[in-house]
């Protein structure tokens, strides 16, 4: 008797599973009804961003991105730092601070002449 009594005690009462039933369909229309909204506000993914400036500079390509963090010379990466007034230098030039990272670029193919940036900027530690 005392057994029988103990199992209907660990049975869910009904009013459980139809609080648990309703609340898992209200969750459930919330998150349908907003997943369009959430979804659109994650920002969309490029595999590179487009650049700001391509142009062609003595022979030698370089591009800019939007932020002007990035510099490409032909297609390599070159270490570009901002400096506290808004000036630009780089690993090239770093004697040298300049308005534009367009106008960083020019002079780091001017200094480097032939040469080629290396593929991975040296780790400073």
């Amino acid at each position: 008797m005392y057994a029988a009594a103990a199992a209907a005690a660990a049975r869910p009462s009904r009013r459980a599973v139809l609080r648990t039933a309703f609340t898992a369909a209200v969750l459930a229309g919330a998150a349908a009804a907003l997943a369009p909204v959430l979804g659109a506000r994650r920002p969309r993914q490029t595999l590179t961003p487009a650049p700001l400036t391509e142009e062609t500079y003595r022979g030698r390509h370089i591009s800019v991105d939007l932020a002007g963090a990035a510099v490409r010379i032909d297609g390599r990466p070159l270490h570009v730092m901002r400096r506290a007034d808004g000036s630009y230098l780089s690993g090239v030039n770093h004697f040298e601070s300049f308005a534009t990272p367009l106008e960083l670029a020019r002079a780091a193919v001017d200094e480097l002449g032939t040469n080629q940036l290396a593929l991975a900027a040296p780790h400073h530690g």
